[in-house]
C-alpha cells in the first residue's frame, strides 16, 4: 500500500489514485532531504523534461489537496461553531456563578438572624412523625393477637412465636410502655405465650414419639425431601439500592421488621421507621399469605420488584425469613428432623427450655408404656387374624427341635410306639424341661422374638428423636444462659450456678431420655420372662443414681446386699416444675407421676407361653438395640449403651438363666438315663435296620432322650452365642453322665466274660485292628479303618494267627459265655446308638461352634466367640463314645467266634467212624447254626449290615480252623465220617450264607477248604502224595501230618510216608 491510498477521492478521479501512487514516498518521508533531488536533476541529460516531471506531480498533489480540503470543509466549519459556542457557555456560566455567590451571601445573613425559630419546627416535624409512627404501631399490636391465633389454628408454629416474640419486643420499647390501651394487649399476649408453648410442646410431644404429621412413620415411603410442599420467601431491594442479606438486617437493630396495623410485618429502623436525618420512606410490604398454588409470591418496594425462589417446608411458609430459616432451608436433614429443629427452636424463643425438659421428663414413662401396649395389642390383632389359635398350633406342634437360621437340618422325633402305646416322641417330650412350644425353635421363641424385635425398633425410632431433642436443648439452654433476657420476659427457671447441667433443662437430657426406655423395656422383658423386680442387676441402685444425680442411699445399698434390685427403677428422679407448669396443667397435660405403679403390658396375649427359656429369643433383639442405640449416642453419652438393657439381660442370663437351665436340664438327664426302659432294646422294632432316626431307627430310649437334650441345649448355645462355652459345659457334663450310665450297662452285659477279657488282651487286639474287618467299624479317633493295603496273603496270616490265639482258649466253658440273647441284643443296640450318638455330637460341635454368625460379627467383637475349646470338647466326647461302640462290636465279634469254638470242640469228643451215609449235620452243628440264625434275627433290626458282616463275619474262619484242627484230635476216622464232617460244613456255610451282609464267596471258599482237606482222607497215598505235589502250600505241614496220622479204615500208609511228605516239602 501506498502513503496516500487512505486519502477520500471520488469515483470521477480515481486516476488520481494512480497519479499519486506514482510519487515516490521519500516525498513524503519525515525528514525530507532536497539535495539528493537537486543533485538528480543537475545531473540529469534532461533538465527541462524532469523539472516538467516535478511539476506534474506538484499539480496532482494540488488536485488532491484540493479534494480533500472540499471533502472535509463542512466539518471543519461545524467544529469552529461549536467551539465558539461552548466558549460563550463558559462566558454565561461565570456571570450566573458570580449572581449566586452575591445571593448565597444574603441567605446567609438572613438565615442566621432566624436559627432558633427554625431549629423548634424541626424538632416539632420530628416529634410528631414519631407519634404517627407510634400509633402505627399501636394499630398493628391491637391485632396481634388474633394474626398469632390463626397462626395457632393453621399450625404455624414458628411464624406465631416470631409474632409474640416482636409484638413483646415492640411492648418494650420507650413510648409504649407507658400506653395504658396497650394493657389488654400485653395481657393477652401473656396468655398467648402459654398457649403457644403448650401447641409447640404438645406437638413437639407427638413428634417425639412418631405421631405427628411429619413423623418418619407417617411419611410415605416413596417420598423425597425434594417432593415436600414448599413455599417462597422473597428478598426485597431496598430503596436506596443497597441490598442487605437476612443476618445483616436482624443484626443491624433489634429487628428491622415494624408491624403495620394490619398485623403484616414492615422494614424499617428500630423505632419503626422515623429517622432525623431524613423523612419516613415508603417502607417494603411483605405479605404472609402465601399463593395457593404453593409458588413464589411477590412484592413491591417503591416499584422495584425482585422475586428469589427458597424452597421451605410447609410449616415455615408464612414465617419471616432469618437465620433459623436460612439454616433449615440448607440443611439435608430429613423432615421430621427439621421439625423437631423447628418446635426447639421456638421453645427456645418462647425461653421456655426448662419447663419443656420437665414436661417431657414427666410424660417419657407413661407415653412410652402406652405406646409399648398399643403395639402389643396392634400385634396381637395381627396375629389373631392370620392364624386360627395358639392353642392348636401348640397341640399340634410335635416336631423336636429346630436350629436357628436353617444352620441345622430339622430334627424330627420318631412316631414309634412302645408296647403300652405311648409315642417315642412324646416321652422324649416329656424328658425336656420346656415344652415344644418354648424350644429353642418353638412358636413361643418365635413370637418373642419378633414382638420384642417390632417394639424395641419402635424405640429405637424413638430415641433418635430424643437425640435430636437433646442435643438441641442442650446446645440452646447453654446459650440461653449466657444472653440477657428482658426485664418483662419473665424465665421459666432460676438458674442456680451451683445446679447441674441437666436442671436447665429441666432434667431432660439424652441420658434421661436412654434410660427410662431401658427401663420400660426392661419391665417388658421381665414380663415376657415372668422375671421378678429382684431379677435385675445388683448395682441398679449406683446406676440408678448416677442419672439422678444423688449419690446411692446406704439403704439401697443395703438392700442389694440382701437381694437384687430391679434395674433403672429409681431414675425417674422427682421433677420439680416452675411455676408456669401451673398453667400447663390447667391446659391439660397430666401430673401423673413416673413412679406411679403401671399395670402390664398385655404381652401374654400375643405369646403362647411366657417364662424364663424366653430369655434366649430376647437376646439377640437386646444386642441388635444396643447396637444401634451406641451408634446414635454421642460421645459423652457412650458409656450408657454398656450399662444398659444388654448389661440386665446378659446378666440375668448368666446369674438366672443358666442356673435355672442347668438344673432342668440336669434333672432331665437323670430321668432320661435312670428309667429302666432307658437302655432297654425296643419291643417292637422294624424287621430291618434302617439308618435314618425319622424312620424308626432303633436308637436308645435313654441315649435318644439324651442327644435330644443335648441338641436342645446347644439350640439355646446358638441362640446366645456368648454363653456357648458354658451351655456347651452344660452338655459336656450331660454326656458325661451319659457315658458313665452307657458305661455301666455295658459292663453290665460283659462283665466277667471271656469276650471282654480278651480283647482287652494287648496282643489280641493289635491282631484285632489289622483283621480286614475292623474296616467295618466306626472310625474312632479320626482315624480311617478303610486305608487297608495289606495283601491276601497278609490278611489270611491275621486271620489265621487270631484263630489259633482263640483256639488255644480251648476248652471254652459255657459260664464263661454270654448265653443271654437279650444282653447280646443290648450290646447291639447300644453299639449303634452310642455311634449315633457320637455322629451327632459331633455334627453339633461343628454347625455350634464352626458356623460363622453374622449377628455378633459387629465392629467391637463384644459377642464373638474367640476359641474352638467347646467344639474340641465335644470332639473327644464323640470319640469316647465311639470307641465304647467299637467295644461294643468287638465283644460281639468275638463272642460269636468263641460261640463257634464252644460248639466246634465237640469233634473231638466223638468218633466219627460211621455206618451209613450223612443226611443231616451233628447236633452241635445244628444248635450252632440255629443260634447264628436267631441272633442275626434279632440283631438285625439295630445294626446295620456292615456292623452285623463284622458281628458274624469271624465265624467262618474259627470254624474252618477249629474243623481242620480237629483232625488232630482224631484217632480215625471212616468213609461216612468224612461224610458226616463235609455235611456239617455245608449246613454251616448255607446258615452263614443266609445272613445277607456276609460275603458268601468267601465263606464257601474257606468251607470248600474243610472239605478238600477232608476228602484227602478217601484218597490213596499215592494220590495224596501227588495232591502234596501240585498243592504244597494249600495246607501247612502240620496239616499234612495229621492226615497221615489218622486211621482210615482201607488206606494203607507206608513207613515213609512221612519222609516223602517231608521232602516234597521242603523242596
Amino acid at each position: 500500500m501506498g502513503i496516500f491510498d487512505g486519502l477520500p477521492v471520488s469515483r470521477d478521479k480515481e486516476y488520481l489514485r494512480e497519479e499519486i501512487s506514482r510519487v515516490d514516498e521519500s516525498w513524503a518521508a519525515a525528514r525530507f532531504d532536497s539535495l539528493p533531488h537537486v543533485v538528480h536533476i543537475l545531473t540529469s541529460k534532461d533538465r527541462e523534461s524532469e523539472v516538467e516531471f516535478l511539476k506534474q506531480q506538484s499539480d496532482v498533489v494540488e488536485e488532491v489537496v484540493d479534494e480533500v480540503v472540499h471533502n472535509y470543509h463542512s466539518g471543519f466549519n461545524k467544529a469552529i461553531q461549536n467551539y465558539s459556542q461552548i466558549l460563550r457557555l463558559f462566558s454565561e456560566s461565570t456571570e450566573n456563578i458570580g449572581v449566586l455567590k452575591v445571593d448565597l451571601a444574603e441567605a446567609k445573613s438572613r438565615l442566621s438572624s432566624r436559627n432558633k425559630q427554625l431549629h423548634q419546627l424541626w424538632y416539632r416535624s420530628v416529634t410528631l412523625r414519631h407519634i404517627i409512627s407510634l400509633l402505627d404501631q399501636i394499630e398493628g399490636i391491637s391485632k396481634v393477637p388474633a394474626r398469632i391465633e390463626k397462626l395457632i389454628s393453621e399450625k404455624q408454629y414458628y411464624a406465631a412465636v416470631q409474632f409474640h416474640v416482636q409484638s413483646m419486643l415492640m411492648l418494650e420499647r420507650e413510648g409504649l410502655q407507658t400506653v395504658g390501651a396497650l394493657q389488654d394487649v400485653r395481657s393477652e399476649l401473656t396468655k398467648l405465650r402459654g398457649v403457644l408453648f403448650y401447641k409447640v410442646l404438645e406437638d413437639l410431644h407427638a413428634h417425639l414419639y412418631n405421631k405427628g404429621e411429619y413423623s418418619s412413620a407417617a411419611l410415605s415411603l416413596h417420598e423425597r425431601e425434594d417432593e415436600v410442599p414448599t413455599t417462597t420467601a422473597v428478598v426485597f431491594s431496598m430503596s436506596n439500592s443497597q441490598s442487605l442479606s437476612r443476618r445483616t438486617r436482624l443484626l443491624k437493630g433489634d429487628n428491622q421488621l415494624g408491624i403495620h396495623g394490619d398485623g403484616s410485618y414492615r422494614a424499617g429502623s428500630v423505632d419503626g421507621g422515623s429517622s432525623v436525618d431524613g423523612p419516613d420512606e415508603e417502607g417494603t410490604e411483605l405479605h404472609d399469605e402465601a399463593t395457593s398454588d404453593g409458588h413464589s409470591t411477590s412484592a413491591r418496594a417503591n416499584g422495584d420488584v425482585k422475586i428469589v425462589p427458597r424452597q421451605m417446608p410447609t410449616w415455615l411458609q408464612y414465617s419471616t425469613p432469618d437465620e433459623f430459616l436460612e439454616t433449615i432451608k440448607k440443611s439435608d436433614a430429613p423432615l421430621h428432623v427439621k421439625y423437631l429443629q423447628t418446635m426447639v427452636e421456638c421453645l427456645c424463643m418462647l425461653r421456655k427450655v426448662a419447663a419443656a425438659g420437665a414436661m417431657i421428663c414427666q410424660r417419657l414413662r407413661p407415653t412410652l408404656h402406652d405406646i409399648i401396649t398399643s403395639k402389643i395389642k396392634t400385634h396381637a390383632e395381627l396375629v389373631n387374624s392370620s392364624r386360627s389359635g395358639i392353642g392348636q398350633a401348640a397341640r399340634t406342634a410335635t416336631a423336636g427341635l429346630h436350629f436357628m437360621k436353617g444352620q441345622l437340618g430339622s430334627y424330627q422325633l420318631p412316631k414309634q410306639k412302645r408296647q403300652n402305646g405311648i409315642s417315642l416322641a412324646g416321652t422324649l417330650l416329656a424328658a425336656s424341661p420346656v415344652s415344644p412350644v418354648m424350644a429353642p425353635a418353638g412358636k413361643a421363641q418365635a413370637a418373642a422374638k419378633d414382638l420384642l424385635n417390632s417394639i424395641l425398633d419402635a424405640v429405637v425410632r424413638i430415641f433418635e428423636n430424643h437425640v435430636v431433642v437433646g442435643e438441641l436443648l442442650e446446645l440452646k439452654s447453654s446459650q440461653q444462659a449466657d444472653m440477657n433476657t428482658p426485664k418483662s420476659m419473665p424465665t421459666d427457671i432460676n438458674i442456680n450456678p451451683d445446679s447441674e447441667s441437666s436442671q436447665v433443662t429441666g432434667g431432660y437430657s439424652i441420658g434421661f431420655s436412654l434410660t427410662v426406655l431401658q427401663s420400660e423395656c426392661q419391665q417388658l422383658i421381665c414380663e415376657i420372662l415372668r422375671a421378678t423386680p429382684e431379677a435385675a442387676s445388683a448395682d441398679a441402685a449406683v446406676q440408678t443414681a448416677r442419672f439422678a444425680s444423688k449419690a446411692p442411699s446406704k439403704d439401697k445399698r443395703d438392700s442389694s446386699e440382701e437381694g437384687l434390685t430391679f434395674a433403672f427403677r429409681f431414675t425417674d428422679a422427682t421433677i420439680s416444675i416452675p411455676n408456669q407448669g401451673v398453667d400447663l396443667i390447667r391446659q391439660g397435660w397430666s401430673r401423673k407421676g413416673p413412679n406411679v405403679l403401671q399395670e402390664g403390658y398385655g404381652s401374654a396375649a400375643v405369646l403362647p407361653e411366657q417364662g424364663i427359656y424366653l430369655a434366649a429369643s430376647v437376646y439377640r433383639p437386646v444386642i441388635q438395640f444396643t447396637d444401634k442405640v451406641a451408634s446414635m449416642l454421642p460421645k459423652k453419652y457412650s458409656q450408657l449403651s454398656n450399662d444398659g438393657l444388654l448389661a440386665f439381660v446378659e446378666n440375668f442370663v448368666k446369674d438366672h438363666f443358666l442356673p435355672t437351665m442347668f438344673v432342668d436340664y440336669r434333672k432331665g438327664v437323670q430321668q432320661a438315663i435312670s428309667s429302666p426302659a432307658s437302655f432297654r432294646p425296643r419291643a417292637h422294632a422294624a424287621a430291618s435296620y434302617t439308618p435314618s432316626i425319622e424312620k424308626g431307627r432303633p436308637v436308645l430310649q435313654g441315649l435318644l432322650a439324651i442327644d435330644f437334650l443335648a441338641k436342645e441345649v446347644l439350640g439355646w448355645a446358638q441362640a446366645m452365642p456368648k454363653f456357648a462355652g458354658d451351655l456347651a459345659k452344660y452338655v459336656q457334663t450331660f454326656l458325661e453322665r451319659t457315658y458313665e450310665r452307657c458305661r455301666t450297662s455295658y459292663m453290665e452285659a460283659v462283665l466277667e466274660k471271656q469276650s471282654y477279657m480278651l480283647i482287652g488282651r494287648h496282643d489280641i487286639e493289635q491282631l484285632m485292628r489289622l483283621d480286614p474287618a475292623s474296616a467295618y467299624l466306626p472310625n474312632a479317633f479320626g482315624q480311617s479303618n478303610m486305608e487297608t493295603h495289606a495283601s491276601d496273603a497278609e490278611n489270611y496270616e491275621v486271620e489265621l494267627e487270631l484263630s489259633e490265639l482263640l483256639l488255644n482258649l480251648r476248652p471254652v466253658k459255657q459260664d464263661n459265655l454270654i448265653r443271654d440273647d437279650n444282653k447280646l441284643i443290648l450290646l447291639a443296640s447300644l453299639s449303634d446308638s452310642l455311634e449315633y450318638v457320637a455322629e451327632s455330637i459331633e455334627r453339633l460341635g461343628e454347625t455350634t461352634f464352626n458356623a460363622p454368625n453374622q449377628v455378633e460379627d459387629n465392629g467391637m467383637n463384644r459377642h464373638r466367640r474367640t476359641s474352638s475349646a467347646p467344639a474340641r470338647d465335644l470332639a473327644s466326647f464323640a470319640d469316647e463314645y465311639r470307641k465304647l461302640a467299637i467295644d461294643c462290636l468287638k465283644v460281639l465279634r468275638v463272642e460269636m467266634q468263641l460261640e463257634t469254638i464252644f460248639h466246634m470242640q465237640e469233634m473231638t469228643n466223638r468218633e466219627y467212624m460211621e455206618d451209613q451215609d450223612a443226611e443231616e449235620p451233628d447236633d452241635f452243628i445244628i444248635s450252632l447254626t440255629a443260634q447264628i440264625m436267631r441272633r442275626d434275627e434279632e440283631m438285625a433290626p439295630f445294626v446295620s449290615a456292615l456292623k452285623r458282616n463284622y458281628i458274624f463275619g469271624g465265624i467262618c474262619s474259627v470254624a474252618a480252623n477249629a474243623s481242620i484242627r480237629a483232625l488232630a484230635d482224631m484217632k480215625c476216622i471212616n468213609l461216612f465220617g468224612v461224610q458226616q464232617i463235609c455235611r456239617n460244613s455245608i449246613a454251616l456255610e448255607q446258615a452263614l450264607a443266609a445272613i445277607p451282609a456276609i460275603n458268601s464267596e468267601g465263606v464257601q471258599q474257606r468251607l470248600d477248604h474243610v472239605r478238600t482237606y477232608y476228602e484227602l482222607l478217601n484218597m490213596p497215598f499215592e494220590a495224596v502224595l501227588a495232591f502234596i505235589t501240585e498243592h504244597e502250600h494249600l495246607f501247612t505241614a502240620a496239616e499234612y501230618a495229621n492226615l497221615l496220622k489218622v486211621q482210615v479204615p482201607g488206606r494203607e500208609i507206608p513207613a515213609d510216608a512221612k519222609d516223602r511228605v517231608s521232602e516234597i516239602l521242603s523242596r
